[in-house]
């Protein structure tokens, strides 16, 4: 059989990490954003439909001064520009000229919560950092609270045969799920569609999440 190289020409570039020390900064942000959901500092005019059982916080988290947001948003900065200086092969005086902005908030999530399919328009990078699992076991089969990617190869599926049903990844036709732990940060291009599945635990699954995007270069 004559060889056939395989090369991936329309992958999808996503960025995983892990804050060092989360053991003993996520205790501090969840204590901070249980006071501020007791606040009522929620979201007022959401974009999208916000389940019964999701508190969802105004889109200002980055700019809050508490020390413990810092250390959050300089990791997951840092973690970004590291990312896309990988994905850009930009040097660090390119790297140095760029701005950051960012949308950024968290979610509390009980038993019942969900987030719909979405995307976020107008930002080119965006991240969920895990600040409490909620209890979901990351080795379990099912899909409880889990952030899903959506396969972008529409139309991948529209034929299937013994030819293409068992291609592994990163070429198979299936989705992308992740049951995050804390501490796990996920970042990902702003376009992937994606959603958060019915959580069915009984504690809070709290997450941070951010859409960024960058001026300070010429075109």
């Amino acid at each position: 059989m004559n060889p056939v190289q395989v090369q991936a020409m329309f992958a999808v570039p996503m960025g995983f990490a892990r804050f060092e020390h989360a053991d003993l900064l996520n205790p501090h942000l969840k204590a901070l954003f249980l006071r501020r959901e007791a606040e009522g500092r929620s979201n007022v005019n959401p974009s999208m439909r916000v389940s019964h059982a999701l508190f969802e916080s105004r889109f200002d988290l980055f700019a809050w001064p508490d020390r413990e947001v810092r250390a959050l948003r300089d990791f997951c900065f840092n973690s970004l520009f590291y990312l896309i200086a990988q994905l850009n092969s930009y040097r660090q005086d390119e790297l140095n000229a760029m701005q950051i902005s960012a949308d950024s908030w968290f979610h509390i999530t009980r038993k019942g919560g969900y987030f719909g399919f979405h995307n976020h328009p107008m930002a080119s990078w965006s991240g969920v950092y895990c600040v409490d699992s909620g209890g979901i076991d990351p080795n379990s089969t099912d899909d409880n609270g889990a952030l899903q990617f959506i396969n972008p190869h529409q139309s991948a599926g529209m034929f299937v045969d013994a030819g293409n049903r068992r291609i592994g990844s990163p070429f198979g036709m299936g989705n992308h799920a992740f049951k995050l732990e804390a501490g796990q940060l996920i970042l990902f291009p702003s376009w992937l569609n994606h959603q958060v599945l019915p959580y069915q635990g009984d504690g809070e699954r709290i997450t941070v999440a951010f859409n960024s995007w960058f001026t300070g270069l010429d075109r």
